[in-house]
């Protein structure tokens, strides 16, 4: 038989130290998640609407809803104006006449009378060129003719007495018939003659280069002393005319129609040429002529307006921006761009009831539309107030501050409002109700109605601020 042997109890394996740490680790997690709870109610708190609740539903333990803020928004007025139908483009500026002046005969320049860049009329002598040359070409033309006029007159003498020898019977007809052809012959010869002289004179008269039309010259290609002629490519000089000028600009096919019974009508259509920015005028003109077909790559037809460009604002072959000016809208009703706003039903503004501080969605048609104006044709009248700005936080029906409302103010007309729904059937209109011990003239003097008058000074304070 085996001896007996005592076997030691089994003790736990669970240490105070270990059981304490499980007990931490309890309540570290139970105060996290308080934490957490504590944290997300803040938050909570923090960012609800800040519309005050109801001082009698809180008291008697029923949660009252919470009435939307009103927003501090931009207003403006829709007013009757004179809308212009405004056609804008890109155009470039086309001298009605350019001229490269170019010597009619060839020889060495010998004078030359003008300045770069200046302005100089039709018939101005602008260069000469050496006429020795050509005077004596007329000399010697002139002396031709002469010589045979002589002749002419010679043979007519002896034509005359044949004639009369011929009458008399004296002389054969044959030779008063040859008679008569060299006097026809040097007819013939002294009109050669003078067409030579004619041309020869042309030539002297050549050697004088003068100004074809009205402009301004430009940069000189040629110096004194060089020998020129009518093959130059460069010529003397160019000069442009610069006053009246004209502007070419393209006109969408869309707008021709338009523009073509516009022209036909006889209105004159006025154009305005602004510089590249757009932000000044160069000159005003009026609508000259509209081409006759439809360029098929560009979809566009080419139009002229003319302008005096008295000033010389306007340089040749400039690009300048094209505005002009198809008919006028009268009595148009008009708001500001930023009034206008774009939804799925359509196009809507917030219209302004002033009396109750308070906006509603207008549907409206709209019209024509500037950089600052849009025609509202149908929805809306002159008169109305419609927001401008903030409108991002409006919806029908919203409550509103307008500018210059005071905090005070704009608390009164909500809050007397307000305070007329939550007033029981039968209380005192502006006394504190039966039972009510008062101290104020704003509410009951209790904790809560305390609460509520500090939150709503703070509300009054923050919207002022907005």
């Amino acid at each position: 038989m085996a001896p007996h042997v005592d076997t030691p109890p089994v003790r736990s394996t669970s240490s105070p130290a270990r059981r304490l740490s499980r007990r931490a680790r309890l309540v570290g997690s139970l105060l996290a998640l308080l934490t957490l709870a504590g944290t997300g109610w803040l938050a909570w708190h923090l960012t609800r609407p800040d519309a005050p609740p109801d001082a009698a539903g809180r008291a008697g333990g029923a949660g009252a809803r919470r009435a939307a803020p009103a927003s501090t928004v931009g207003v403006a007025t829709a007013e009757n104006s004179r809308l212009p139908v405004i056609l804008e483009a890109l155009g470039t500026v086309t001298p009605q006449a350019s001229v490269k002046v170019r010597p009619q005969v060839s020889g060495v320049l010998e004078k030359v009378l003008f300045k770069e860049g200046q302005m100089v009329r039709a018939g101005d002598l602008l260069a000469t060129i050496d006429p020795r040359q050509f005077e004596l070409a007329l000399l010697q033309a002139s002396g031709q003719r002469q010589r045979d006029e002589a002749q002419l007159a010679s043979a007519r003498v002896t034509l005359a007495r044949f004639t009369t020898l011929l009458a008399q019977d004296s002389i054969a007809r044959q030779e008063v018939d040859s008679q008569t052809a060299l006097v026809k012959q040097l007819e013939g010869t002294v009109m050669i003659d003078k067409a030579n002289e004619g041309l020869a004179r042309l030539n002297l008269g050549y050697a004088r280069v003068v100004a074809p039309i009205t402009g301004r010259v430009g940069l000189r290609t040629v110096d004194v002393g060089n020998v020129v002629s009518s093959t130059d490519a460069n010529g003397i000089a160019v000069i442009t005319q610069v006053s009246p000028v004209d502007v070419l600009f393209a006109v969408p096919q869309d707008q021709a129609a338009a523009l073509q019974q516009a022209a036909g009508a006889g209105t004159a259509m006025k154009v305005t040429a602004l510089d590249r920015t757009r932000a000044s005028a160069l000159d005003t003109g009026l609508f000259a002529s509209l081409d006759n077909q439809v360029d098929v790559q560009t979809g566009t037809v080419r139009a002229k307006a003319r302008f005096a460009n008295r000033e010389l604002a306007l340089f040749p072959s400039q690009f300048v921006n094209v505005r002009l000016e198809l008919r006028v809208i009268d009595n148009a009703v008009t708001v500001p761009v930023a009034a206008l706003r774009h939804g799925n039903a359509g196009d809507y503004v917030y219209a302004v009831n002033a009396a109750e501080r308070t906006v509603s969605l207008r549907p409206v048609e709209r019209g024509l539309m500037t950089t600052d104006k849009v025609q509202i044709i149908a929805g809306l009248k002159a008169g109305e107030q419609v927001i401008t700005e903030g409108a991002d936080r409006l919806k029908d029906g919203a409550s509103v501050v307008l500018p210059g409302d005071s905090p005070r103010g704009m608390n009164g007309g909500a809050g007397k409002a307000n305070s007329a729904k939550r007033q029981r059937p039968g209380a005192p209109a502006d006394g504190p109700r039966p039972g009510a011990s008062s101290s104020t003239a704003d509410g009951p003097a209790t904790p809560a109605a305390d609460a509520a008058s500090a939150q709503r000074h703070r509300r009054a304070s923050q919207a002022e601020g907005a």
